[in-house]
This record gives C-alpha cells, structure tokens and sequence, in this order.
C-alpha cells in the first residue's frame, strides 16, 4: 500500500468500524424492544409498559393512544432491522430484490414511524418537555421529507442520488437511537449526568436531543464528501472525526446496554 492511499484506506475502515459498533449497538436495540415491550405486550400486561422510568406508554382508559404507542414502539424494531439490510454492501450486490423490498419497508415504516411519532407528542402528549418535544418533531419532519426523496430518486432510477437520501433517513430515523447512545456515552465520559435532567432540558440535554440527528447528518456529509475528494487531508480529517465519533458511540453502547437496558428486562 502506498502512501497516498493510506487516507483513502483510513476513511473506508473508519467507515466500516463505525458500521460495526452501530449495528451491535442497533441490534441490541431491537432485542431490548422485543424483550421488554413485545413481551408484556404478548402477555396482555400492557401496564408493564411503564416498568421502565420516565415515559408512560400505558394510560389507562386511553384505548387509542395504547394501540399508537404499542404498534410505534414494536415497529421501530422493524424499521431499524430493515435499516441496517440496507447498509450491507452485499446484500444490495448479491440479492438486490431483497434490498429492494426492504428498502421500501424501511421507507413506509420511516414515514408511518414519523407520523405516529407526531401523533404521540401533538395529541397524547408523550414527551418530557417542551424541548425534547420540538427536536422530536423537527427530527419527525426531517424523516418525513428525507424519506420522500429517497423514495423519489430510486423510482427514477437515480440511484447514487437514491442511496445519499436513504442514509440521510437512515440517520434521522436512527434519532431515538443516537439519543440514548449519546446521553449513556457522555455520562460515562464526565463519570455522571453533568448539564442533564429528568426532563431532557438540561443543558446537555438540548444539546443531546437536536444533536442526535444533527450531529449524526453532519458527520455523514463530511465522510460523504471526503469520498468524494482527491485530498489526502479531507480524508484523514474524516477518518479522524469518524475513528473518535466511533469511539464515543461504543461507549455509548455498552452503557446504555449495561444501564438502561438490561436492568430491566
């Protein structure tokens, strides 16, 4: 290997550790969601929603609003599954009906996911404050429109322009995801919830809820365009940015693994 290929070879493998601790981490995901909500949801103990602090999916007599939350939250194990398929090189290659056909789960589900979302804070209520509501709802519209581009580009057969909308929705889709990465790994950093509260308006906390898809578009624009680029910088920057974000991502993982999941299933 040459020199000047060593920042091209850096970006790819950054790209590629990064892939691999968010599909851990991803994957972990959707065990704790079929763990703890689809089996209270199976067994009819729909008041066992709430074991877990903070959020209230169950209200009693609110018949409607249960039905939203359950079929939102077990979806979301769906729709980050079909989300990672699409990120796997080979599946597109080598199967590219199967790619396909969850692509457009992914992106149905990403809209539904979105609306339903909305519905939830606008009509029910379900947020910790007027904060965490309004970055919930941007990141809701981001997805909605993200989605329809993506949509928009593979019906006419635009796909390079197809696949940078479909990672874009896949990041904001990924919010809810990055948010409780991120708020885990910088309490294991600082060694305590510094700048948080149980509300999410906390200093951190504002930071953390527009970060966890902000933060997470703008480091996939700066790898995309390093790509892109003939210059050796560009790239080893973007590997640097991407080696650390992976760095602060798996440190997230195994907390909120360790901490906010595993306790209580």
């Amino acid at each position: 290997m040459s020199i000047s290929s060593l920042p091209k070879s850096a970006l790819h493998w950054a790209g590629v550790l990064w892939f691999t601790i968010a599909a851990i981490g991803q994957a972990a995901f959707i065990g704790f969601i079929l763990a703890f909500y689809g089996v209270r949801t199976a067994c009819g103990d729909f008041a066992g929603w709430n074991d877990k602090p903070l959020i209230d999916g169950y209200v009693k007599g609110d018949d409607l609003g249960n039905v939203v939350f359950a079929v939102h939250v077990l979806l979301a194990s769906v729709v980050t599954l079909c989300g990672l398929m699409q990120l796997v090189p080979a599946l597109r290659n080598r199967w590219p009906r199967v790619h396909r056909w969850t692509g457009r789960t992914f992106l149905s589900l990403a809209i539904f996911m979105a609306l339903s979302g909305v519905w939830l804070e606008v009509v029910r209520g379900t947020y910790l404050s007027m904060i965490s509501a309004v970055a919930t709802l941007i990141n809701g519209v981001l997805i909605l429109v993200f989605a329809a581009f993506a949509w928009r580009h593979a019906i006419k057969r635009r796909f390079e322009a197809h696949r940078r909308w479909a990672m874009r929705t896949f990041m904001v889709v990924s919010g809810v995801w990055f948010l409780r990465v991120g708020l885990m790994g910088w309490i294991l950093v600082n060694r305590g919830p510094v700048g948080m509260n149980d509300t999410l308006s906390g200093p951190t906390d504002i930071v953390m809820t527009f970060g966890s898809y902000l933060i997470p578009l703008a480091i996939l624009e700066l790898y995309a365009a390093a790509q892109r680029s003939q210059s050796g910088v560009l790239k080893g920057a973007a590997a640097t940015v991407l080696t650390l974000a992976t760095a602060f991502t798996a440190a997230g993982v195994f907390g909120t693994i360790a901490f906010m999941w595993v306790p209580y299933l």
